[in-house]
């Protein structure tokens, strides 16, 4: 049986934009009735990485929220919004990118993730798992992720927004684990997003993000949103939305290589509105930083400089505040004489201090066979002209 996602036009985030474009989606599924029971306590899972102001597109946007809380509050929901951020205390995040006040305004309860509880996951990647207990124990999880490039996984949207419910500094612990074995982290996220088991995502997709994503890149418009049960396919969707390889993004590859549903584009039933006519030609991604999977290890070894990239500071943004010393799971980074300097040999390549700078300040400086190999394949790639 295919997946079903949903994908309808949303031209912008006024609320007599994006409550009926959000009701209309949500027809297109069998409405909200069909994921929300009365009396069930439904878990609202937004973007929440740092406190931005929404139109920096960090964050999913407050109308997205409110407009779902009204319709699983129709359904008799019992409403909690809830994330761990990567930077900040989330009552503070929350209340700086504007959640707090759609939380308030429509008497749901925040959820700050806490507590932690240890799981064994399905899956084989990783032994145990600490999520959220606010997650582990709602009925149902709706999942609201925003479409935006991501440095290490190429895209974060369903499947990668899901990492949030692992909460605090247990984050670097998954990507020491990781390393720099990106495919061992995708596929840690698959398991994850499996073990969550959310009842349905719906993607912020009308301001996304391109370039330096999640947390530094610039916004633009794509003008849509997207929803699904199966977040795996929802993202092999968003893929699509953007103009962007699926072997460009690490949960999708691996998701089509562990023969995952809805990994592949003819597992997919579209509902809604064309996608030919949504898709956003020069959405830009974010940089290349390895050109080496699959290669044999004696080989990777000598060419790991060149077929990669690391992090490299930016002396002029850079305000030694050392919120990426304190975050960086290989502690690789140090202030030293007034400079922030990266140890290369500890550097995994997780792009934890890009994801988490306030003031981006962490660039990416790629080897010559990656920016050769990036520009050989996306030199048909027309520039930029679709930003809000």
């Amino acid at each position: 049986m295919k997946s079903r996602v949903a994908l309808v036009a949303a031209a912008d985030y006024g609320p007599a934009t994006v409550a009926p474009a959000l009701r209309r989606l949500m027809e297109l599924l069998g409405g909200m009735s069909r994921f929300v029971k009365p009396g069930q306590r439904v878990l609202l899972k937004p973007n929440m990485l740092a406190g931005k102001p929404p139109e920096q597109a960090v964050t999913t946007h407050p109308e997205v929220l409110r407009a779902v809380i009204q319709l699983v509050q129709e359904a008799g929901g019992i409403v909690a919004v809830g994330d761990s951020p990567g930077i900040g205390q989330p009552l503070a995040v929350a209340k700086r990118c504007g959640l707090l006040q759609v939380i308030e305004e429509t008497g749901c309860h925040f959820a700050p993730f806490a507590d932690s509880v240890r799981v064994r996951p399905r899956g084989r990647t990783f032994q145990h798992l600490e999520l959220a207990r606010d997650a582990l124990e709602a009925d149902v999880i709706i999942n609201l992720p925003k479409l935006k490039t991501h440095q290490m996984m190429g895209l974060t949207c369903g499947v990668k927004n899901l990492f949030g419910c692992v909460v605090g500094m247990r984050k670097p612990a998954l990507h020491l684990q990781a390393g720099a074995d990106k495919a061992l982290f995708a596929l840690m996220l698959l398991e994850l997003a499996e073990q969550l088991a959310p009842a349905l995502t719906i993607a912020d997709a009308i301001v996304g993000m391109e370039g330096n994503g999640p947390g530094s890149g610039d916004p633009v418009r794509i003008g849509a949103l997207l929803a699904g049960a199966n977040p795996v396919a929802l993202d092999t969707v968003a893929c699509q939305l953007v103009n962007l390889p699926r072997s460009e993004v690490w949960t999708a590859r691996l998701a089509e290589q562990t023969g995952r549903a809805g990994a592949s584009p003819s597992d997919i039933e579209l509902l809604g509105d064309p996608l030919s006519q949504l898709i956003c030609p020069n959405f830009r991604p974010a940089a290349d930083t390895d050109v080496g999977f699959g290669l044999p290890a004696w080989l990777r070894r000598p060419l790991r400089r060149s077929m990669s990239a690391w992090p490299k500071p930016d002396g002029q943004r850079c305000q030694q505040c050392g919120l990426c010393v304190r975050h960086c799971p290989p502690q690789a980074m140090a202030i030293h004489n007034g400079r922030l300097r990266i140890d290369r040999r500890r550097c995994i390549q997780c792009f934890c201090c890009q994801e988490l700078c306030p003031f981006g300040a962490l660039l990416t400086r790629q080897g010559l066979l990656l920016r050769l190999n990036q520009y050989g394949r996306r030199t048909h790639r027309r520039p930029k002209n679709n930003h809000p």
